[in-house]
């Protein structure tokens, strides 16, 4: 029922910034969850930050000060990545979960998820 876009990765050097989009075909009317997930290769996808459609935040330790979710009055979520190192070189994804009260960064709890875009970090 959601679709979802991801767009805005790239190649930085450690220390840079990027933005990450999301676009969405439509956002819940109410109680969902809108976030961003990572999986770098061989390794499991992670949560990384989550926004509740009451407002709320919910952010991975991993993240937490140098990376910030947010969206816009459209239908677009966006995630500012600041002070990138290169342990964030991943693969990242939006995702969207209905029917939440707040919102989780555990895996199993997502809905729908983007085909994800590529963030590079040299060292």
């Amino acid at each position: 029922q959601v679709q979802l876009v991801e767009s805005g990765g790239g190649s930085v050097q450690s220390g840079g910034s990027l933005r990450l989009s999301c676009a969405a075909d439509r956002v819940p009317r109410k109680d969902y969850c809108l976030g961003w997930f990572r999986q770098a290769p061989g390794k499991e996808r992670e949560g990384i930050a989550a926004l509740h459609s009451d407002g709320e935040t919910v952010y991975a330790d991993a993240v937490k000060g140098r990376f910030t979710i947010s969206r816009d009055d459209k239908s677009t979520l966006y995630l500012q990545m600041n002070g990138l190192k290169a342990d964030d070189t991943a693969m990242y994804y939006c995702a969207a979960e209905t029917g939440a009260w707040s919102c989780s960064l555990r895996l199993r709890y997502w809905d729908y998820w983007g085909r994800g875009t590529q963030v590079t970090v040299s060292s």
